[in-house]
């Protein structure tokens, strides 16, 4: 990435900048400022999020912030309520209090002599979900929105659930918003109040696992926030954009198509990352994108972006399976709109072992069964790869064991698929409550597997996540399961494989009792979103290199460490995966805060008891300066039974080397055809 230091505009930097609300708690503020805007007046830029501008997310904002200012922008970066150095309590993600806020700060900035009314918003995963979010409540200083990594759909696409199953990020991020919310704001911003507030945080912050628990079913407090409720509300222009490596690339194209003449879409190959700094790469110059946006709809000028196409995506090339990678191979492709009359789609029935590229269905029904290893599913990868260790899937032979497998003869010509793989099946299960997964795999001649898609499917939720019914043991049902959006081309040579699973554990949590599942080829097919190449692609005009401001200095004290670990202890017959994120220690040179965060979460199983599943997380953070030092350690365990969720968490918080904090939970819930 390229570091720009010659900008059109000098740009200062405020801080602390001070937000009233109504009930008289401030928001703290950093401002970066173009010279001059106090006799000119620019448009504003909003970043509101809760990761700690002064400590957690500082580098980053001074590279994106400093560049839009430099740009011609009042850029600016808000913790939460209740998080950084902003009054208040954080008590959920999204509550409608924050929004109130987010209102607020809105009519703030409009207000400032240095504001020409005019607010663009900008913001990845949190950011870019109260983006969307602000923009459905049509605040009249709101003019445009970047939304990066975020949903549309709060219960059927984020991190939480999907398909209805319960996925184990539920219990990381919950973890993550712990150890986030444990932490104290900085005395040299606050004052003497910093210890008053920091206590009013751990006593009011609350444990938030259990209060998405309480909601396994899609209900008014997922639907709150959820824009697809009703596209129509939304009525700026939104860039949505996201990587086919994050949990949220299905978003972008529900986006333009629910916003045909508002949204632009753009899928990079990247992971939960700005697009200017993507891994897997290439990377993109994103803030230059971003700069043509906020010119176009907040300055009026013609940079040309309403004439681009609807959705820009990277076409992924086949690469054999690993856990990380550097770049993606592959090329930009575009439509001028989605759903795109240039896909086409491609039915494949299924027969024992096969895949039929020929389209014809099998004369002879067979009844084909799966019960799959509790285990199946360890090699999955994150539901949301943050390129933080080796997070993605690997080779797929390792999962195929414990499956259905279905593979097509060898392509003769290259098959290119874009949008959403959906499986239809024909099936029966002999437990009321049971889930399938289904992986699609591109299979190299040397046989490595690398996963390109994959979906689960709660069978209770097969026609309503909203009112969920057990299945009639034995009784057929015909279920549509719709896998994550790709892009993906299969050479020529290598051959297709679908994989049914009943278990994919721990990216999410297992039935409570033991199934097996009776798949009816016959009644049963894979469709393919075909895509043929177009000639076209080839005049797209390329991204610019990425090119960021400077990151603020900072100095690594220790090195981090981040990996994953599958131990198998044959003796006991007990599996565990261990996932290390030690960001080791540094000392950020502008404040003089030593930050150093390590955290360590496991999931276990014995053999294939399902009463056996077990998750845990531990967060140890500190913040250090001089004779100032804090420390919180926050730890979570979820377990289960067939009728309860059991939550048990503690949190811990230390001056020094002294307990100035303790407090422990135990919560236990019934499960609800989960």
């Amino acid at each position: 990435m390229r570091v720009v230091t010659d900008f059109p505009h000098p740009v200062e930097c405020r801080d602390p900048v001070w937000i009233p609300m109504a009930d008289g708690v401030r928001l703290c503020a950093r401002l970066w400022l173009p010279e001059g805007a106090e006799e000119r007046p620019v448009p504003a830029i909003l970043e509101y999020i809760p990761y700690r501008l002064r400590d957690g997310s500082a580098r980053r904002d001074a590279q994106h912030h400093h560049y839009f200012a430099g740009h011609g922008y009042a850029s600016i970066r808000v913790d939460l309520r209740g998080s950084g150095d902003s009054g208040g309590v954080l008590e959920d993600e999204y509550l409608e209090q924050e929004l109130l806020d987010g209102e607020a700060i809105l009519r703030w900035l409009a207000a400032q002599p240095w504001c020409d009314g005019r607010v663009g918003m900008i913001g990845i995963s949190w950011g870019g979900f109260n983006g969307l979010q602000l923009a459905a409540r049509r605040p009249p200083e709101l003019k445009a929105v970047v939304s990066v990594c975020s949903t549309d759909d709060r219960y059927a696409d984020d991190v939480h659930y999907m398909g209805g199953c319960l996925l184990g990020d539920n219990l990381s991020w919950a973890s993550t918003m712990f150890a986030y919310n444990s932490l104290p704001p900085d005395p040299t911003v606050v004052g003497d109040d910093w210890r008053a507030m920091w206590h009013q945080r751990l006593e009011g912050s609350g444990l938030w696992l259990a209060t998405w628990l309480e909601h396994q079913h899609r209900d008014d407090y997922w639907r709150h926030g959820s824009i697809c409720e009703d596209f129509s509300r939304v009525q700026v222009p939104i860039l949505a954009v996201s990587g086919w490596s994050d949990g949220y690339s299905n978003a972008v194209k529900r986006l333009v198509a629910g916003l045909p003449d508002l949204c632009k879409g753009l899928i990079g190959p990247w992971s939960h990352k700005y697009p200017h700094l993507g891994e897997p790469g290439p990377a993109i110059g994103f803030l230059q994108e971003c700069v043509r946006w906020w010119d176009q709809w907040l300055k009026g000028r013609d940079t040309g972006v309403t004439e681009e196409p609807a959705l820009k995506v990277w076409m992924q090339d086949s690469v054999p399976p690993t856990t990380s990678y550097g770049c993606r191979p592959g090329r930009w492709v575009a439509e001028p709109c989605w759903p795109s009359p240039n896909v086409v789609q491609v039915k494949l029935p299924l027969s024992p072992d096969r895949l039929h590229l020929d389209g014809r269905p099998v004369e002879e029904e067979t009844e084909l069964t799966v019960q799959s290893p509790l285990t199946c599913g360890l090699f999955a990868g994150k539901w949301c790869s943050y390129s933080s260790g080796p997070d993605l899937a690997h080779d797929q032979r390792q999962e195929d064991g414990g499956a259905l497998t279905f593979d097509s003869p060898a392509l003769t010509a290259p098959l290119e698929v874009m949008g959403a793989v959906v499986v239809e099946l024909e099936l029966s299960s002999d437990s009321p409550v049971a889930m399938v997964c289904a992986r699609l795999s591109d299979v190299a001649p040397d046989d490595k597997a690398t996963r390109v898609t994959y979906g689960l499917l709660n069978l209770t939720h097969r026609e309503s996540h909203a009112s969920p019914s057990p299945l009639e043991p034995g009784r057929r049902y015909r279920v549509r399961l719709q896998l994550n959006d790709v892009a993906q081309v299969f050479p020529r040579g290598h051959r297709l494989r679908l994989s049914l699973s009943s278990s994919y554990w721990p990216l999410a949590w297992a039935p409570p009792t033991p199934v097996r599942l009776t798949i009816v080829d016959r009644g049963s097919a894979l469709h393919l979103p075909v895509r043929p190449p177009r000639e076209e692609d080839s005049r797209l005009a390329p991204f610019a290199e990425a090119e960021a401001a400077p990151t603020i200095p900072s100095t690594s004290l220790a090195p981090g460490h981040h990996n994953w670990y599958v131990h198998r202890d044959l003796a006991e017959d007990l599996s565990t995966l261990e996932v290390i994120k030690d960001n080791g220690r540094i000392r950020l040179e502008d404040s003089g805060i030593e930050v150093a965060t390590r955290t360590v979460e496991t999931y276990r199983s014995r053999n294939d008891d399902v009463d056996s599943l077990e998750g845990t997380t531990r967060w140890e953070r500190s913040l250090t300066r001089g004779d100032w030092a804090v420390r919180t350690v926050t730890f979570t365990r979820l377990t289960s039974d067939a009728e309860t969720f059991r939550l048990h968490a503690t949190l811990d918080a230390y001056e020094g080397e002294t307990r100035v904090y303790c407090r422990s939970w135990d919560v236990s819930m019934p499960r609800r055809l989960v």
